[in-house]
């Protein structure tokens, strides 16, 4: 069953949290750090024995074939599936206690689109920890949502309902709605699935962005031949982590036959492009 828009909203109600100073464990430089998770559906392993430590002020990619755990990997983080065994630490401390600094776009087609609410009251709920469920959008924090809309090219359909909306643009008021929580560490689920190539260069500039401004994005990934391009860290799992590291360390064809089981015809062109200098 598809959530609601309210249900990815669900572990923020109540009143607005207190906005503590950013103060990453200076022990830890890992934005991101993954011991031993492991988690099972009905007692079967979709991830298993995971361990990552991720730096800051990166855009990583997660490539791994269709059923390798991508998405689980990103909902484990945030405590939205549960998890058999493992710790998740952001910037050195448990992830609970880091969540009003983590910003989540999910799959496209995990949400209600006929939800009936604007572009604008979308990326509103991403103030929502702020602003506390149940009250008014005050004037401030509706100049807030309607400048993340104008960062994504969105900004003259903010009144539209998010039901006439193209695929296209329904992801950039996600982008939006993440962006607008100003968070240090975002997680992608798929933001280019079914997208123009116009919104897809929208999002990278983005993402560019957001790493010179020192931010971290994990983005789950399907096109091999776009990973030098779009990505500097790259994560490959197929249940377990294969490898991860710098792009020009670990996507290598050894590990790309490792993580996708050597299925040759949908390697050649990654494989090809391995050798080839990024525009």
């Amino acid at each position: 069953m598809k959530n609601s828009i309210l249900s990815l909203q669900k572990k923020t109600r109540g009143a607005a949290p207190v906005q503590e100073p950013f103060a990453p464990d200076p022990a830890d430089t890992s934005a991101l750090h993954v011991r031993d998770l492991t988690v099972a559906y009905y007692r079967k392993p979709v991830l298993w024995d995971v361990d990552l430590d991720v730096p800051h002020a990166v855009v990583a990619g997660i490539v791994g074939p269709n059923g390798a755990g991508k998405s689980t990997l990103i909902k484990a983080i945030l405590d939205l599936v549960p998890h058999t065994s493992g710790t998740v630490k952001i910037f050195g401390q448990p992830y609970r206690r880091q969540r009003r600094r983590v910003g989540y776009v999910p799959q496209r087609e995990s949400v209600d689109w006929e939800y009936p609410i604007t572009a604008l009251e979308l990326v509103a709920m991403g103030l929502y920890r702020k602003i506390g469920w149940f009250r008014p959008v005050g004037q401030a924090y509706r100049k807030q949502a309607l400048e993340a809309l104008a960062d994504v090219g969105m900004a003259d359909l903010a009144h539209r309902q998010i039901s006439r909306l193209s695929g296209g643009q329904q992801q950039r008021i996600f982008l939006a709605r993440a962006l607008v929580q100003d968070a240090e560490v975002y997680f992608m689920d798929e933001p280019f699935a079914g997208v123009d190539a116009s919104t897809e260069k929208a999002i990278i500039e983005i993402l560019q962005r957001l790493r010179a401004d020192g931010k971290t994005v994990f983005v789950v990934h399907h096109d091999l031949e776009t990973v030098r391009q779009y990505f500097d860290y790259l994560i490959m799992l197929n249940m377990r982590i294969v490898a991860a590291g710098p792009v020009s360390d670990v996507f290598t064809s050894e590990n790309l036959r490792r993580t996708y089981g050597g299925r040759l015809t949908l390697l050649d062109r990654a494989v090809d492009a391995i050798g080839r200098t990024p525009e």
